[in-house]
């Protein structure tokens, strides 16, 4: 048996979907009751667990031959990532009672940056969970794909992607999170000891030049780049609802200065298949849907 958490989500459905389409069994981690029935009807058990409820996630790990953890993203943290750390101590108390064989972390591109940013609350789930007895695995992917999400509306609309990642042409690491649920999944079905650091990005690096020009071939419309200043994130996070703007500069720093990067420029990292054109095209066919 298999515990996913997050499993309503794009990675934890995808690492769920892969073990079931491979025949193994899988135990649905859910927050909320009423989003059981889709996955009951897929034939999952079902657990009732709180990411930041030690006492109910050790129930919904017992007996299991392996657990992924996704820990739930803040985009707008406290300094100092007082949730974070309340989930990691939860996650870890957990894990050290249900003693699962293996543990596979959904971690990220950046968990051994130099420099405190937005990310930094997957550097304390690593650290946290180095120091358990247990096989873990720290998934470490880059830059989602879907986030280009956010660019349908202008690419659209007004033929404008408008770029933090910068400059145009610098290409950055990128991967779907079809491909991240898919290595998930494998790599829970393994065994080794101790820790281990998995990195994984796409086929092919992306630049915000690539994303613009995969719009204009899904669009059918010319696109054009335009570079958001630093000098106005600030206000343009604030003016967005966030309270806490620094951590997610810093992180947008780290891609753009070079400090959240792989070990080794992703030489050793694995090679996931999904193509950018293909992401680009799902996300545009989705927001005509809705």
């Amino acid at each position: 048996m298999y515990a996913i958490t997050g499993i309503t989500g794009k990675v934890g459905g995808e690492v769920a979907r892969h073990l079931l389409a491979n025949g193994q069994p899988v135990r649905a981690v859910l927050r909320d009751r009423a989003k059981a029935a889709d996955w009951a009807a897929k034939g999952c058990d079902i657990a009732i667990a709180d990411m930041a409820n030690a006492e109910q996630l050790a129930a919904a790990f017992a007996g299991t031959q392996g657990v992924f953890i996704l820990p739930p993203s803040d985009f707008d943290p406290e300094p100092g990532y007082p949730e974070a750390k309340r989930v990691i101590d939860q996650v870890t108390r957990a894990l050290m009672t249900a003693r699962p064989q293996t543990v596979v972390c959904l971690s990220t591109i950046g968990a051994d940056a130099p420099h405190d940013n937005l990310l930094t609350q997957r550097t304390l789930m690593e650290r946290s969970l180095n120091a358990i007895d247990l096989p873990v695995s720290f998934l470490r992917p880059g830059w989602f794909m879907e986030n280009a999400l956010w660019d349908v509306a202008s690419a659209r609309d007004e033929g404008v992607l408008r770029s933090f990642l910068q400059p145009a042409g610098k290409a950055f690491p990128m991967v779907a999170t079809r491909d991240v649920g898919r290595v998930a999944a494998d790599l829970l079905r393994q065994h080794w000891a101790g820790t281990r650091i998995v990195e994984l990005e796409g086929p092919a690096r992306v630049s915000a030049n690539d994303l613009a020009q995969a719009f204009a071939a899904v669009l059918a419309r010319p696109v054009r780049v335009e570079i958001v200043s630093r000098e106005s994130w600030e206000g343009l996070f604030r003016a967005q609802g966030m309270k806490n703007p620094q951590a997610r500069i810093r992180m947008l720093d780290g891609f753009n200065e070079g400090w959240i990067e792989f070990s080794d420029q992703g030489r050793s990292a694995v090679k996931g298949d999904t193509a950018l054109l293909e992401v680009i095209t799902a996300l545009v066919a989705g927001g005509a849907a809705t």
